[in-house]
């Protein structure tokens, strides 16, 4: 095999989205696997809905994926420039080119004009396609049309008769007749090229041995393979992943399930996390195992793999991934990524110094294998740090009215009274001594505590509990719900 090279060439009309995410993955995967080349290339023609500031930030939600690239906007390298708009002249020529070589020709037809002709194609029950009313113009013609005030647009002349196949890696062979095709466009009115005749040109320029793209494009592909055939050039390897459906089994769109990264980023969700569940949207490892870092991928990812069928977000999926990763992570680190939620809810004032961070890390640890995004952690904490607390239905209310608690939140003071340090470990022994002296069942003596001290039924072991509360909080909240027992 040549060298592979591969490129992730997204449009940066706004924020990158989960399909362009799995692209990007699996392009990079590609190239870590093989010892290829990644390229970052910046689509960024249509100068009405481009920016720099979505192309950082597409760039920054690469970088936090662990996606890296060799060549591209901000790093440079030898087959620049990687920006489009910074490539045009590059076009024209082999625009010219192709003009001259009778391959393509200027367009005059207005929007007026090719809007009738495709709803009489229509009412014919023909597919709608350019007809090649300006294939034969003359070059007085053209000076004619040109002196009038109108602006061509410049289009490939397709063969007729011609079969396209295209050889994917994913999908096998597909073939398209290019009479289904019509004459398309290459060059837009105010002088921009196409997608389909930029990506052909810069693939080429850029030595790009497989295009590793959306399902969605593989109808560009006969357009694109006429245009290497006119210049020339030998294609790239073609491979088109499959669709990312909804859970409902509809495509995709940004409008439902196809949330920006970003968006996941600034809910908690870990990068790790999407990458492993990017990667099985269309990827299938060989065995059972679901789990899988970033390393681990670049050594067992292959095209080979993916599926023809389209992939279906399961959100529930995401949330169980994330909620593992999340659970294997440090304190530190989700505290960090939690901060700015706790801030929000006004949990927390400015930047906590030492003794509170250290307080926050033990509220941390308690809850964080019960989340499934960060941003959830201030749903499961707020009796920590509140004054008081109160059963939260009428279910609890009736559970601390039971006849044995009032023996048991005084026996349970009195045993905190003498336990010389709270640590977690201390306060879960003396829960069992507590159990066993009272001769009661651990639902019978843990319930009414953990509804004392936090108003519900479920939530964090009840030592951390305890432990995070501290003495005196602790009796407070006994003594509290002893008072409203009535």
């Amino acid at each position: 095999m040549d060298k592979v090279r591969v490129r992730f060439a997204p449009s940066p009309t706004g924020p990158l989205h989960i399909g362009g995410a799995r692209t990007a993955l699996f392009n990079w995967l590609f190239a870590k696997r093989t010892g290829g080349t990644f390229v970052l290339r910046s689509e960024d023609t249509d100068r009405e809905r481009s920016s720099r500031e979505s192309e950082a930030a597409i760039m920054r939600d690469l970088a936090w994926l662990g996606i890296t690239w060799d060549e591209g906007v901000d790093v440079g390298g030898p087959r620049g420039p990687y920006r489009q708009t910074e490539r045009l002249d590059i076009y024209t020529r082999f625009t010219n080119r192709l003009l001259e070589d009778g391959l393509a020709y200027q367009c005059f037809c207005s929007e007026e004009e090719l809007a009738q002709q495709r709803r009489e194609m229509l009412a014919h029950g023909e597919t709608p396609r350019y007809q090649g009313r300006c294939r034969s113009l003359t070059a007085e013609d053209r000076e004619r049309l040109l002196a009038e005030g109108r602006k061509p647009v410049v289009r490939f002349r397709v063969p007729g008769g011609k079969k396209l196949v295209v050889d994917d890696l994913v999908h096998g062979e597909v073939e398209f007749a290019s009479e289904e095709i019509g004459d398309f466009i290459i060059v837009k009115s105010d002088g921009i090229p196409t997608y389909n005749f930029a990506a052909v040109i810069d693939d080429h320029l850029m030595g790009i041995s497989h295009v590793i793209r959306g399902e969605e494009h593989l109808s560009n592909t006969p357009r694109q393979l006429l245009l290497y055939q006119a210049l020339g050039w030998k294609e790239p390897q073609f491979a088109h992943i499959p669709l990312i459906l909804d859970e409902d089994r509809t495509k995709m769109s940004k409008r439902k399930g196809d949330v920006a990264v970003e968006e996941y980023r600034r809910r908690g969700y870990l990068p790790e996390a999407i990458v492993n569940f990017l990667a099985l949207l269309g990827w299938s490892p060989e065995g059972e195992e679901e789990i899988f870092s970033l390393q681990e991928l670049t050594q067992r990812f292959s095209l080979e793999r993916v599926s023809k069928s389209p992939a279906v977000f399961n959100t529930e999926k995401l949330k169980w991934l994330n909620a593992h990763y999340i659970k294997a992570s440090p304190d530190e680190r989700i505290l960090e990524l939690a901060l700015p939620h706790l801030k929000a809810a006004g949990y927390v004032a400015g930047e906590p110094g030492p003794e509170e961070r250290a307080w926050l890390l033990k509220v941390v640890g308690a809850v964080k294998e019960y989340l499934t995004e960060v941003s959830e952690i201030t749903d499961h904490i707020d009796f920590f740090f509140s004054k008081e607390v109160k059963p939260e239905d009428s279910k609890t209310r009736q559970i601390l009215r039971e006849e044995q608690v009032p023996s048991v939140f005084a026996a349970a003071g009195e045993h905190l009274d003498a336990l010389p340090e709270l640590t977690p470990e201390a306060v879960r022994a003396d829960l069992r001594r507590l159990t066993k002296e009272l001769g009661l069942t651990g639902r019978r003596v843990y319930m009414p505590l953990r509804i004392a001290l936090t108003g519900r039924a479920h939530g964090p072991e009840l030592y951390q509990v305890i432990a995070i509360l501290g003495r005196e909080r602790v009796k407070e909240r006994l003594a509290a719900a002893l008072a409203g027992r009535s």
